[in-house]
């Protein structure tokens, strides 16, 4: 069985994912609130507002602290001269190689959040689907998406 691939995303990535389920946390807690708030004129009992908590309370420690550490530590990629391999997946591990003559083009992006903390996600076009790896720091995955560029297009030259 071949090893998993060497290199890992950065660290900064591992803020950006707590800091997105923190917001997502936000807004599920503006939703109880709103159900707490609804009991009381309406009368509904106050135990769908409590049991709203208490998953707002496992969604907040499963989604802001451990979900996105396990990610971070699963996630990796490697790139060799005739294929990609990204390794992902939360309970189930993904490994995917992605050949260099399938690569059609290679594009980085940033949302807010990444921009924040100069990191951008490389995506990976193939004709059939798009593959993703996030949360690189800025230089690193401006020379990654070159890299890969220029694999791409001397395993093409060589077909």
């Amino acid at each position: 069985m071949r090893k998993q691939p060497q290199r890992q995303i950065s660290l900064n990535g591992l803020k950006v994912w707590r800091l997105q389920n923190g917001i997502i946390s936000l807004i599920f807690l503006l939703i109880i609130i709103g159900v707490f708030v609804a009991s009381y004129y309406l009368h509904w009992p106050y135990w769908i507002g409590a049991i709203l908590t208490g998953l707002w309370v496992l969604q907040v420690v499963f989604g802001i602290w451990l979900i996105p550490k396990i990610r971070h530590r699963i996630w990796r990629y490697e790139v060799f001269e005739n294929e990609i391999e990204i390794q992902h997946g939360l309970i189930r591990v993904t490994r995917v190689i992605v050949p260099m003559v399938r690569v059609q083009h290679v594009d980085t992006s940033q949302g807010p959040l990444l921009r924040r903390y100069r990191l951008a996600s490389v995506q990976i076009s193939t004709a059939a689907t798009v593959h993703d790896i996030p949360a690189l720091e800025l230089e690193e995955a401006d020379e990654l998406r070159d890299y890969i560029s220029r694999l791409a297009r001397v395993t093409e030259d060589d077909v």
